[in-house]
Formats: C-alpha cells, structure tokens, sequence
C-alpha cells in the first residue's frame, strides 16, 4: 500500500537532511503579526580596531557562544591564514553584526569566526585554544609556518590596529525587533537557522536548558536520534514543547509563531529552578510515553501501517508532547497499556482533512494551533475514559 501525500525533510544550509519535516508556510505566514514601532529600532554602526574588539573579548564583554563552535567546528588552519593574509594585506573584511544585551555585553551572530581566528592568532589565550600558524597562504608564502611571534614589529601592529565595521543593535530594542532585523540581514556565506538566531539574541541559562534537554537520553529515544543537532534542530523542538508548556496555549494570541517561540526563551530565563525541574519530569515522562507507544514513528505522521516513516513534525512534536505531559502517571500508563489502540486513533487522525492540515501548512495560525491541540487531546482522554 503506497500513499501520494508526499512529505519533504528539512535541509539545512549546507545540504544536510534534518530529521524534520519541511513546514509549508501559506499566504497568512507573510502577514506582519504585530507591527512593530521603527522608533523601537537602534541599530549603531561602529569602526573598531582589532585591538578593541579583542580588549572587549578578554574582559568578557564579546560573547563568542563556545556553544555554536563546538557544534559548528571551527574554520581550518587553511581558511584561518587566508584570512589573517587578508588582513596583512590590508584587504577589508564583511562586516560583524552583534546584539548588545542590558550590561552592554555584545553576542556576536554574524563574525563569529572571523574574530575567533583573529583572537587565536594574535592572543590565543582570550580563547583559550592553541596559537595559529600560518599554512596555505595565497600570496605571502614567505610566511609559511609564521606565528604572531614571528611578524615583525610593523606588521603586528598593522594587524593590532586594522580595522572592522560593526553593526550593533543597541539593547533595550525588543528580541522580536532584534530578530526580524538579523533575519533580514541574515544572507552571509551560511546563514544562520531561526533557532540559531534565538540564540544567539537571547542570552541566559535558556542556552544551556534547551542543550541538556535536547540531550537527555528520553529525547534522543523519542526521536531516534534522528534530529541533526548541528544546527539546533534539536533545541527548537524542545523550546516549541516548553513554549506550550510554560507559557500554556492560551498565550498563542497571534500568528508569530518566531516571537513566540522568543517569549518563550526569555520566560524560561527568568523561570525558578524548581518550577523547571518540575517540567524537566513531565517532558521525560512525555518522551518516554510516546517512544513506548510509537516506537520509531514518534512524532511523525502516519497514515496506515506499514507506510514509509517520515520525518519528525514540529507541530505534531508540540502537540502531543504537551498533552501527553499534561496527563498525569496513571494516565500514562492506561495510554502505555493501550498503545495499540493510540496508534490507531493516531493514524486516523492523520487521515482526517482538518487535522492533517493543522500539522502541514501554516501551522502558526492560531486556530489550526488550537486545533492540534485540542483534537490529540480528545483523542488520548478517549483512550483514557474507555479503558
């Protein structure tokens, strides 16, 4: 039995799958959810020596996101010389953008690399990494094998005081504003994904919450460890289960599902330890009660047994990650106990027109949100009430 309903996997920007499925957007997905006001809007373009810029990163007031490099890796020995080449050469370099957060701190989102090459050259010890040497230089081959140490007096401080431009968007421009703006902008050799963007605009302990939950064990289970976690792929899903669970469904008052999704990184910042854990236990519950019952067809659609497993679906993920970890153990354990007759429903439901389109196409609108939502809900409290 074959089924032509074709669904698409997410590729990231260098050609990699994802493990999620496409979300296909539809005419509404273009509208502006909640104008914002341009006054809102401080953007400062600076010139800055590499001096400053490295004085800022030694005193901690550059966030580089280490983060980001482990997943990334760095750049190789080859592209780190051309680029210090480039500037020995006096050739101007692309621009850094930044957003800077209420201490003046500055997140570097677009130049992260270019300064970390930059850092391990000239004082490797801001970023605690070995020294450079030059290798693979295009045109002053006469360095071959030199370090910082190696330059002469003139050209160290060539390099010390070349410069380069910064866009800065001042803080106190709302995360929704700095946002939007880094998306427009947001067009270099690889651009960032959406959720890189969150990151990278929204500091705090939400980093490292998003990180260990999208590592636990029941999350990689739940999923199969099908999720590319290279470009946050992972921590997305798990932010769309925290977004619903903290903030509740109710607070999805309009179609944005971007700014809700930053909401939901700055409420979990300021989020009690206590109030995390707590959901941290419901999450795992919710992963181990879905990998229980749908084994490796967790969170994806499914039309009739037997067919081809699909990528995850973000909005499938949402909804039944939430409902299943609104129910309390004894709950769980009749849906466990039933896993036959959840599967069943489950494939139904995605044969069902109104459901299939809430998980498919402009999944942000708040209806088909409350849709999802509401028809798993239904469907695991049947289970539940005729056990």
């Amino acid at each position: 039995m074959t089924d032509d309903r074709a669904v698409s996997e997410q590729m990231d920007t260098l050609g990699h799958t994802t493990g999620v499925e496409v979300e296909e957007t539809s005419p509404d997905d273009e509208k502006i959810a909640e104008p914002f006001d341009p006054d809102s809007i401080d953007v400062v373009t600076r010139t800055m020596t590499v001096d400053l810029l490295l004085g800022r990163t030694a005193s901690n007031m550059i966030d580089l996101q280490p983060d980001f490099q482990r997943r990334w890796g760095v750049w190789d020995v080859r592209r780190q010389s051309r680029l210090i080449e480039s500037l020995l050469l006096r050739i101007p370099l692309p621009v850094l953008y930044a957003a800077e957060d209420a201490d003046e701190r500055w997140e570097i989102v677009d130049g992260i690399q270019r300064l970390s090459t930059i850092a391990r050259f000239i004082d490797p010890d801001i970023i605690e990494d070995s020294p450079l040497v030059l290798s693979g230089l295009e045109y002053l081959r006469d360095y071959e094998g030199k370090s910082f140490e190696d330059l002469s007096q003139r050209l160290q401080l060539r390099l010390r005081e070349s410069e380069l431009m910064v866009h800065l968007i001042r803080k106190g421009t709302p995360p929704e504003v700095k946002f939007n703006i880094f998306a427009r902008i947001n067009t270099g050799g690889v651009a960032l994904s959406a959720q890189e963007l969150r990151h990278a605009i929204t500091p705090g302990k939400a980093r490292d919450v998003l990180e260990k939950w999208a590592s636990s064990l029941e999350f990689l289970n739940a999923t199969d460890r099908s999720v590319r976690q290279t470009r946050m792929d992972d921590r997305e899903l798990v932010l769309r289960f925290l977004a619903f669970y903290l903030l509740g469904l109710d607070a999805y008052r309009q179609p944005d599902m971007d700014g809700f999704l930053i909401k939901a990184m700055k409420t979990i910042n300021s989020t009690s330890d206590e109030v995390l854990s707590n959901s941290y236990e419901r999450f795992q519950q919710a992963m181990i009660t879905a990998h229980t019952i749908f084994g490796q067809d967790a969170f994806r659609k499914r039309f009739f047994e037997g067919a081809t497993r699909l990528p995850i679906n973000k909005a499938v993920f949402e909804s039944l990650s939430v409902n299943l970890a609104n129910i309390g153990n004894e709950g769980l354990s009749i849906l466990i106990d039933r896993s036959e007759q959840v599967r069943e429903e489950f494939i139904k439901l995605c044969n069902e027109r109104s459901f299939e389109a809430a998980i498919s196409q402009g999944t942000g609108d708040i209806n088909k949100v409350n849709r999802r939502f509401s028809i798993i809900q239904e469907m695991l409290e049947r289970v539940i009430a005729h056990a």
